[in-house]
């Protein structure tokens, strides 16, 4: 079974992806720190959890360019 995520997070992480599809790297640490200064996101978990999901999303982005 997979992650389940709600669906705040992935559209967050989504329209963020969007608005700065160049920031973001395969590094948590480094999307963390850069969600914190793009967004308004107080709560610790929900940060990271976005991060998290940016992260994925960066990473599968690659392995399909790498695949083409």
């Amino acid at each position: 079974m997979g992650k389940v995520r709600p669906s705040y997070i992935k559209n967050t992480a989504r329209r963020l992806l969007e608005l700065y599809p160049d920031k973001f790297t395969t590094d948590f640490n480094q999307n963390k720190k850069l969600i914190s200064e793009l967004t308004n996101i107080t709560s610790k978990r929900v940060r990271n959890r976005v991060a998290g999901y940016i992260t994925r999303l960066v990473k599968l982005r690659q392995r399909e360019e790498a695949q083409q």
